[in-house]
């Protein structure tokens, strides 16, 4: 197997201010993987709060890429190594996991284009065929399994393709524009949007649902002051927020007092979700049953069969399953979407806030986004010199072993 590498630049169409950050702009890794004339894609994307800048994502991909020749095909490959609990070799792997979501993806991507069999199949769907609607909840089954199987020696039905109503995030902006945003959202086929809060004055945070509420009465609210309040303020804060509607919040105090986030949710009056909170297995099972939801971002967990553990881990628990998403592109999406029947909300929209989508597949302008049927992932790259795509560089990460494993730069 060959594995290459290409660096873009991944523009938003506008600022995205959330309570610890704006952002303009992701650099994104791509990964290919090449087998007998077919090609398997994955997509890592920098992130400052996960520590993920563009060396650190080519140096991971570029040893994992090298680690990939040691396999006959990429179904070994897939079977032996990213499953492995975080151990390369006998001894704990040091790659972050967004690193390790790209490498399952491109391998599943392949190994459906190979078997002629689209991702979620591959993982097992959640659903047959017309069985759920878009953005319904579920709860999350096995890996391996495609299906209940019944006594009788009949045929098993046929998984559809996920759907899901995807979520479509409003940044820290001033109440009229988020109005504004709203009434285009609601006109264009979303019914579920999530805020950003965290403002320094709280006030301002509660206008803004005011007003996204008073333009789009009808309108599914989440919102998420990425862990900007005090565990007081949250108190304050959640019934009026309950007032206003808001049907979950994700995350309001800052990560690393997982008890003290579970007894909040005791009694709150609205759910309460876990996100930067719940990065890994060990997170989510201290959580289970103890917060409403925990989000689950590919990149943080390690790919979609971590991400497959920890639902089966909450299945049962009352805790119920978020998928989100970083900034990314279609390509870094879709693995998630292949998963979107199995979660109570989605929050993939990370490709809908890009200036330019260079990868295109699972739709989501209109508000739902769908799994392909094609085989793997089923995404396809448009013209890479759209505008929004700049391209940093393609690199064969076979070549010149020293400067792969340092990548290529820091962020621009």
């Amino acid at each position: 197997m060959k594995a290459t590498l290409r660096t873009v630049r991944l523009t938003l169409a506008e600022p995205l201010r959330i309570s610890r950050s704006t952002t303009t702009a992701r650099d994104a890794v791509w990964l290919t993987i090449e087998h007998d004339g077919l090609h398997g894609h994955g997509e890592a994307v920098t992130s400052v709060y996960y520590g993920l800048d563009i060396g650190t994502l080519r140096q991971g991909l570029y040893v994992s890429g090298r680690d990939l020749s040691r396999f006959p095909d990429p179904e070994s490959a897939l079977r032996e190594w990213p499953a492995r609990e975080g151990k390369r070799d006998g001894r704990p792997d040091a790659r972050p996991p967004a690193v390790t979501a790209a490498v399952e993806a491109a391998l599943l991507d392949l190994c459906g284009k190979r078997s002629g069999t689209p991702v979620f199949r591959l993982l097992g769907s959640e659903s047959p065929r017309g069985a759920r609607s878009p953005g319904s909840a579920g709860s999350a089954g096995s890996a391996g399994s495609a299906g209940s199987a019944g006594s009788a020696p009949k045929a098993r039905s046929v998984p559809s393709a996920p759907t899901a109503h995807t979520a479509r995030t409003i940044g820290i902006v001033p109440a009229p524009h988020a109005a504004a945003q709203a009434r285009a959202l609601v006109a264009a086929g979303f019914t579920l949007i999530k805020v950003k809060a965290g403002s320094p004055d709280p006030e301002d945070d509660l206008d803004r649902v005011r007003a996204i509420r008073s333009a789009a009465p009808g309108v599914r609210l989440l919102l998420d002051p990425n862990g900007a309040w005090t565990a007081d303020r949250t108190r304050h804060l959640l019934p009026r927020y309950a007032e206003l509607g808001v049907e979950a919040v994700e995350q309001p105090i800052a990560p690393g007092a997982p008890e003290t986030l579970a007894r909040l949710a005791e009694r709150s009056p609205l759910p309460l979700i876990a996100d930067e909170d719940a990065v890994g297995l060990e997170d989510v099972r201290r959580l289970a049953g103890r917060v409403h939801g925990v989000n689950v971002k590919l990149a943080k967990c390690g790919g979609p069969r971590a991400a497959l553990r920890m639902a089966e881990v909450i299945a049962g628990s009352g805790t119920e399953l978020m998928l989100g998403c970083l900034t990314a592109s279609t390509l870094g999406l879709a693995p998630a979407v292949h998963l979107a029947d199995r979660a109570r909300w989605a929050d993939l929209d990370g490709h809908l806030l890009l200036a330019d989508d260079p990868w295109t597949g699972i739709g989501g302008a209109e508000g739902v986004v769908r799994a392909s049927e094609l085989p793997g992932l089923g995404v396809r790259e448009k013209d890479a010199g759209a505008p929004g795509v700049r391209e940093r560089g393609p690199q064969d990460v076979r070549e010149r072993e020293a400067q792969g494993t340092r990548g290529t730069g820091g962020r621009p």
